[in-house]
């Protein structure tokens, strides 16, 4: 019905028109112009570990689960507990300046847990009631500045 995307505080729902899966549609013959899954070139850009899921379904950011899966699976084969570089979200991995961190929260010596407990840091619609586990950091302003 998507009233949970009408609904999100966030507005980060989205609903997935296509049927990404499916590449025999004769009512649509150019449908691989809008999506290009549909012919075999296309389908080497799409990751192989991630769910593609059928038309008609809510999506949203999954935190990179599959990610989390390997590298939990990882440090269960190395025989040691989850280390801090074992697992990484696909955002924070290419962020060049380092602005997206992703990590373990529960975790005491984690980094984020550290940033987290930032003057800086803040939640998003944290006044309404959300509880949300992604904490944001304010732009770090110079007030000594002269008049």
């Amino acid at each position: 019905t998507r009233y949970c995307a009408n609904n999100c505080p966030y507005k980060v729902r989205r609903f997935n028109w296509f049927q990404y899966d499916d590449l025999n549609i004769p009512a649509f013959p150019d449908f691989a112009k809008v999506n290009y899954a549909q012919d075999d070139l296309g389908r080497m850009v799409l990751n192989p570990d991630v769910v593609v899921r059928s038309r008609g379904v809510m999506e949203k950011c999954s935190m990179c689960v599959q990610s989390i899966q390997a590298g939990k699976l990882k440090a269960k084969i190395a025989g040691r507990p989850v280390e801090e570089n074992d697992i990484d979200a696909a955002c924070s991995s290419i962020c060049p300046a380092e602005c997206i961190t992703f990590g373990d929260l529960n975790d005491t010596n984690h980094r984020v847990n550290k940033m987290k407990d930032d003057d800086r840091s803040y939640l998003l619609m944290e006044e309404i009631g959300a509880q949300p586990n992604v904490y944001y950091q304010t732009l770090v302003r110079n007030i000594d500045k002269e008049t």
